[in-house]
C-alpha cells in the first residue's frame, strides 16, 4: 500500500548542491554568516557541516568531535548512528540550518536544520528530512548536544542496523536477524522483475527497504501513529510534485514487522510487488492520478503472477457483493472507490474494499482492454493536471473510449460476476 504521494514540501528550491554546501559551509568561522543570518546560525552550520565531511569521510573521531563531550548518553548514541551510516553507500550527506531559537542566554539553541542524502546507485533524487537539534556552548566552542521532539526518527537512529544487498535491493533492518533480511531482499529481487513485465515503461529498477524493529519504530520512522499502519504489512514513501516528478523523499518501502510477518509467502511477494509498482510509477504518478487507479495498478501487478481467484483475493467486496445487496443495489459498488477511501486508520473493512475494488477495476481494464491500454491510461491520468483531480473522464474517453459513468457501470457488472455470480474460488 503506498503512502499518499499529495501536497509535496515545495522546498526543492531551497536545496543546496551537496558538494557546494560541504565546500563553502565548513569554512564558515564563528564570526558571521550570510547577510540577515546571526552568528548563531553560522556557528551552528558550520559544526553540521563538519559533521557531514566526517561522515563521507568516514571519520568517526572527527564525527564525535562535533558533539558535546557531556552528554554522555548522546555521544554513545551518536557513535551507533555513524557506524550504522558506514554501512550505506551514501554519495551525498549535508545539513543546512534553516532556523535557530533560544539562544538568547547565550550558551544555549535549537535549530530547525534540512538532512539531505543521497544512496548511491539506489536514489536517483536526494532525499530530505527536518530534524531539529540542541546546542549548547561550551568554552567558547558550540556542539551538537542532542535531538529534540519532532525530529524525523531515522531508521539507523532506532538501534544497531543491520544492511543487505540484493540483486536489485537495499535491505536496512534493526532488530532483524541478517537471514530475516535476506529473504525480504530475495522477495524484493523478484518483484523486479514481475514489475517491469506489467509496467514495461522506464524506472530504476531498483528498490530500498526500511524494515523496522516493530510498529511503534515504524510509527517513528514515518512519523504518524504506530495504530495508522496496524494491518498494514508495507508502504511506499514517497512524494511527486505537480509534474510527476519524485522531489522528496526517495522512495522507501517500510516493512511492517508484525504484519508482514503473518503472510504466506505468496502475500509477501504480492505485497512487495504491489509496493515496487509504487516505485516503478512514481514519475508517471501526479495529484490528478486517483487512488483506485494508483493502488489498483499495483494490486493488479501484485497479484498479475499469483494465480489468486477473485473471490479469494478480494474477500471483504466479496463479503459485501453477495450479502449487502439493498433494494437490488450494492452499497460498496455504487461509485468507484474514492480517494478519502484510501486513508491510513480508517475502518479496516472499507479500506479493503477500497483496495479490491481499485484492483478489480484495473483487472477489467487489462482483460477488456489489454494491459497496454491499463499502462497508457495510468500515464494519460496523470497528465489530465490538477484542476480534473476529481474527474478522470478525460483520460477514460480518450484511452477507453467510454466515459466515467460508463466505465462505472461496467466496473460495477464485472465485480458482481466475478465475485458473486462465478462463485470461483468459494
Amino acid at each position: 500500500m503506498g503512502a499518499d504521494r499529495r501536497g509535496g514540501t515545495g522546498r526543492s528550491g531551497r536545496a543546496l548542491c551537496a558538494a557546494l554546501a560541504l565546500t563553502v559551509l565548513a569554512g564558515l568561522s564563528a564570526c558571521g554568516g550570510a547577510d540577515g543570518e546571526g552568528p548563531e546560525d553560522a556557528v551552528l552550520q558550520g559544526v553540521l557541516a563538519r559533521q557531514a565531511v566526517a561522515v563521507r569521510k568516514g571519520d568517526e573521531r572527527g564525527y564525535l568531535a562535533e558533539t558535546d563531550p557531556r552528554a554522555t548518553r548522546y555521544r554513545t548514541e551518536q557513535r551507533r548512528v555513524f557506524r550504522n551510516l558506514r554501512l550505506l553507500p551514501l554519495s551525498e550527506w549535508s545539513y543546512e540550518v534553516r532556523e535557530v531559537a533560544g539562544a538568547e542566554d547565550g550558551g544555549r539553541a535549537t535549530a530547525e536544520v534540512a538532512l539531505r542524502y543521497r544512496l548511491a546507485g539506489y536514489d536517483r533524487v536526494t532525499t530530505t528530512a527536518t530534524e531539529r537539534l540542541g546546542f549548547v556552548r561550551r568554552e567558547g566552542r558550540w556542539y551538537v548536544a542532542s535531538e529534540r521532539e519532532g525530529s524525523a526518527r531515522q531508521l539507523w537512529e532506532q538501534g544497531e542496523m543491520r544492511v543487505v544487498r540484493g540483486e536489485h535491493s537495499l535491505v536496512m533492518g534493526v532488530g532483524r536477524s541478517r537471514p530475516a533480511l535476506r529473504a525480504l531482499a530475495r522477495t524484493a529481487d523478484k518483484a523486479v522483475p514481475a514489475v517491469e513485465a506489467a509496467w514495461p515503461r522506464k524506472w530504476s529498477r531498483k528498490l530500498v527497504l526500511e524494515a523496522p524493529a516493530s510498529l511503534t519504530a515504524m510509527g517513528g520512522l514515518l512519523k504518524s501513529p504506530a495504530s495508522s499502519y496496524e494491518g498494514i504489512a508495507a508502504v511506499t514513501t514517497g512524494e511527486a510534485d505537480g509534474n510527476g516528478r519524485a522531489e522528496t523523499p526517495a522512495d522507501r518501502i517500510v516493512v511492517n514487522p508484525g504484519a508482514y510477518g503473518m503472510l504466506s509467502g505468496t502475500g509477501r511477494q504480492v505485497v512487495l510487488t504491489h509496493e515496487a509498482t509504487h516505485v516503478a510509477t512514481r514519475d508517471a504518478t501526479t495529484p490528478a492520478t486517483p487512488m483506485w487507479l494508483s493502488e489498483g495498478i499495483a494490486d493488479w501487478a501484485g497479484y498479475r503472477d499469483a494465480d489468486q481467484p477473485p473471490r479469494t483475493a478480494a474477500p471483504e467486496l466479496t463479503r459485501a457483493v453477495t450479502g449487502e445487496a439493498k433494494g437490488g443495489q450494492i452499497a460498496a459498488l455504487r461509485a468507484l472507490p474514492s480517494d478519502a477511501q484510501f486513508r491510513f486508520g480508517s475502518d479496516p473493512e472499507k479500506l479493503a474494499r477500497a483496495y479490491e475494488g481499485g484492483w478489480l477495476a484495473c483487472r477489467m481494464i487489462a482483460e477488456q482492454w489489454g494491459e497496454d491500454k491499463l499502462v497508457a491510461l495510468y500515464a494519460r491520468a496523470g497528465d489530465e493536471g490538477e484542476a480534473r483531480r476529481q474527474d478522470t473522464g478525460a483520460a477514460l474517453d480518450a484511452v477507453l473510449g467510454i466515459g466515467e459513468k460508463e466505465f462505472t457501470e461496467r466496473w460495477r457488472a464485472y465485480v458482481v460476476r466475478e465475485l458473486k455470480d462465478s462463485g470461483s474460488g468459494s
